[in-house]
């Protein structure tokens, strides 16, 4: 701070202290302050009048200066100048930010203040003996103003805004509201004393610039036009007058849609090209108007209002895409109609009111579908033919015709034929050129009693296109089929029964289907007529009784007796068969429950008996006994073709884990067996098969050139596998190792190659211990191997 600026604070500060006093001799006087309280104990009884001169002082904040600034003075009556009276002073910032000439009372502020973090400090002060340290006048609180000045801008805290108007709203429509605060004393000068003005956003809006309202300021502000405005609001305190700080805020001001565009078609015609074979309910086409609007406000509806399409065609919206999609109700033909036109109208869901001047909301369009012809497949005059022919009818016979007719207007001929898939028996046939359904193979209603067929009609001129026609053949019943049982019928009759005794009742059955129903009639066959012992009664209504004509039955004279019985049907003409019923003679208790008849079987129906279930068991365990007799046989049979099995080493996997002595340790297995051709092995004898050879040369080999030593080797091993006791009685698999009788390129090792004149030095080889004893010997020098 320039020394001038400390000069113009210090007197500054010297004017607020006369003008203190001046009001500290108003407020001894004022009976309405009162006094200050003394701390208990500190009572001065002897005075009456204060004798402070003090008051509340102000200290302007922000002070830049060097030096520390003077606040005030203290002083006390009883202060004679001659250093006796100790200034004290305590209280909020006492020592840190405040500070107190003991001796002459002065304040001074030691540090930068700043009204918005505390705007004042209470202060207590009391004037004390130097030498006892007692207080001469009692303890008074003062306050120490921090004196604002205009350092803070104002602020908007809820900035940046965002906000949102209906479109076309009028002129002075409220937007918003903004605040702007300033941490400025609002109650001293105009620091804080704020207006409000547009930077930003004109002529579109305006803010009052005491309330900070912001307003619509132009009309008919069009969302489709421009749908979003940012604006820049500025805040500035004293007033707005020059020299005051100001803040600055964003709003963005988003219009909001209503419906003030109509719905327009982009044309007054459409056309669009249809074939004839769309099938029903498939979309014909799809047309859309244009709305500006948006959400709700740009749904439409569509609807036909003209046209000669109104029974074929209909059109509905589409809710997502807002278009309106014409469908096919029923189906085209080019041959009836080749065109359609149609009249659609497009209106707004959503109509407001307000807006009705700019419609109207309405709009339509002439959509013409012209429909393309299609080679179309030959079409059946009806959907399904019903015919009906006798079961007993001949091979050949004709039973119907269907017809089909090419619907284009070149009108083809048409062939026919029969899917196969539907008639995969052949039962008929049809004439290609006439349609005309024939039998071809004998018919039977009690094996299909109905036959569904599809026949195929199919243009001479394109095969590809095939037409389908349902064909639904009926058989007429015939009477061919004769009555007979429903089961096999078999009874019993007690010992003991009377004459007249009903013992069973019986009934028939016929694969025929007659339109009238089934009547059966039944009786004894002819040779059977003059029977003494049962007798048949016929019920007339398709069931029968068999009756007994004596009393008393013996099994020891007659166990089993055969009734045939005729059954004649109501045909025509009239089939019969005849029946056989089984009687069998039963002992019986009183109330004609069976006990024991000739056969355990019948008179235990539901179960077996124990004798029964005793052979059952019986011959089971013989089987068990068969089969563990057959295994041990089996299993001694295999142990005596076996008998060598502990030295067959073939297919042995011998694993050991120590690093052996090289490639002349031989001692883990017998190498020889594998790859010495001169190897010799005992013969032995196989007991399941006569040996063919005996003796076979092992030194022929030798002599034998290179390229048939492993052909003769095969051949020598798979001799000894045949007369080989100990190998299983049946094929196997027979696996060598070769290695053959060495290479022209000789042996490449390096051990090979102490022959060679070497300088290297290998009797270190000896030190290494008994492991290295071998290449110890056969690289190692003659001398150092001797005293080894």
């Amino acid at each position: 701070m320039k020394p001038r600026d400390s000069r113009f604070c210090r007197a500054l500060a010297i004017v607020t202290l006369f003008l203190g006093l001046g009001t500290a001799s108003q407020s001894d006087s004022s009976p309405s302050l009162p006094r200050p309280r003394l701390p208990k104990g500190q009572e001065v009884h002897r005075r009456v009048k204060r004798g402070w001169v003090w008051n509340q002082f102000f200290v302007l904040e922000e002070y830049t200066g060097t030096d520390p600034l003077y606040v005030g003075k203290l002083h006390s009556d009883v202060d004679r100048g001659d250093g006796s009276i100790k200034y004290v002073l305590s209280g909020e910032g006492a020592g840190s930010i405040f500070i107190i000439d003991e001796s002459t009372g002065d304040i001074h502020a030691t540090k930068r203040l700043d009204r918005e973090e505390q705007a004042y400090y209470a202060l207590r002060a009391q004037a004390v003996d130097r030498l006892t340290n007692k207080p001469v006048e009692p303890l008074s609180e003062f306050i120490v103003k921090i004196q604002d000045i205009n350092d803070n801008e104002p602020r908007f805290l809820d900035g940046p805004y965002l906000t949102s108007i209906p479109e076309m709203s009028p002129v002075g429509t409220s937007v918003i509201q903004v605040t702007a605060t300033d941490a400025d004393d609002p109650t001293y000068g105009s620091s804080a004393r704020v207006v409000y003005s547009i930077l930003q956003g004109q002529p579109y809006f305006s803010v009052e610039p005491k309330t900070g309202i912001i307003k619509t300021a132009l009309p008919n502000m069009d969302r489709e036009a421009k749908d979003r405005y940012l604006l820049v609001i500025q805040a500035k305190d004293m007033v707005g007058q020059m020299g005051g700080l100001s803040g600055t805020t964003s709003i963005t001001v988003t219009l909001s849609d209503v419906n003030d565009n109509p719905p327009r078609f982009s044309r007054r015609f459409y056309q669009y090209n249809v074939p004839e074979s769309l099938p029903v309910a498939s979309t014909v086409a799809k047309i859309k108007a244009l709305d500006d609007d948006i959400g709700p406000n740009a749904e439409m509806e569509y609807r036909i209002i003209d046209g000669d399409g109104l029974s074929v065609l209909q059109i509905s919206t589409d809710k997502e895409t807002q278009e309106g999609i014409i469908t096919l109700q029923k189906e085209l033909d080019f041959e009836k109609k080749s065109s359609y036109s149609l009249k659609i109208e497009v209106t707004n869901t959503n109509v407001d009111s307000q807006f009705e001047a700019l419609g109207p909301f309405t709009d339509t369009a002439t959509v013409k579908l012209v429909v393309e012809d299609v080679d179309e497949a030959p079409v059946f005059n009806s959907p399904l033919y019903k015919m009906s022919v006798s079961e007993a009818a001949r091979v050949g016979t004709a039973i119907g015709t269907v017809s089909a007719h090419d619907p284009d207007m070149a009108n083809n001929p048409v062939r026919y034929s029969i899917d196969r898939n539907t008639d995969l028996e052949r039962y008929f046939n049809i004439d290609a050129n006439t349609g005309v359904i024939t039998i071809a193979k004998s018919l039977d209603r009690e094996t299909n009693e109905e036959h569904n067929i599809t026949v195929l009609a199919m243009e001479s001129q394109n095969p590809a296109h095939v037409g389908r026609g349902s064909v639904l053949i009926s058989l007429v019943d015939v009477n061919d089929n004769v009555p007979e049982f429903p089961m096999e019928y078999e009874t019993f009759v007690c010992e003991n029964t009377n004459h007249g005794k009903i013992i069973q009742k019986i009934s028939a059955v016929d694969r025929d289907k007659p339109p009238s129903g089934h009547h059966f009639y039944f009786s004894l066959a002819p040779g059977a007529g003059n029977n003494l012992n049962f007798t048949v009664q016929d019920n007339r209504d398709n069931t029968a009784v068999i009756l007994t004509r004596r009393d008393g039955f013996s099994r020891h004279e007659q166990a089993v007796y055969f009734l045939p019985i005729v059954i004649v049907d109501n045909g025509a003409p009239a089939l019969s068969s005849t029946n056989t019923l089984t009687v069998r003679v039963c002992s019986c208790d009183d109330e004609g429950v069976a006990h024991s008849c000739n056969a355990e079987a019948f008179a235990l129906p539901a179960g077996l008996s124990t004798g029964a279930l005793i052979a059952i068991l019986a011959c089971v365990l013989t089987l068990l006994v068969l089969v563990l007799l057959i295994v041990t046989l089996r299993r001694r049979k295999k142990e005596s073709l076996v008998f060598d099995e502990e030295k067959d080493i073939r297919e042995n996997i011998v694993r050991y884990d120590d690093e052996g002595g090289g490639e002349e340790d031989t001692e883990a297995f017998d190498m020889a067996a594998l790859r010495n051709l001169n190897f010799i092995q005992e013969v032995k004898t196989r007991r399941d098969v006569t040996p063919e050879i005996q003796l076979f040369s092992k030194t022929s080999h030798k002599m034998s050139p290179e390229n048939i030593i492993f052909g003769e080797f095969i051949w020598e091993r798979m001799k000894n596998a045949d007369t080989d006791p100990s190998a299983p009685p049946y094929d196997s698999l027979q696996t060598y190792a070769f290695e053959g009788n060495g290479s022209v390129a000789e042996s490449l090792s390096s051990l090979e190659s102490i022959s060679s004149a070497s300088d290297q030095n290998y009797d270190y080889l000896s030190d290494w211990g008994p492991r290295f004893k071998k290449l110890a010997d056969m690289y190692g020098s003659p001398k150092h191997n001797v005293n080894s």
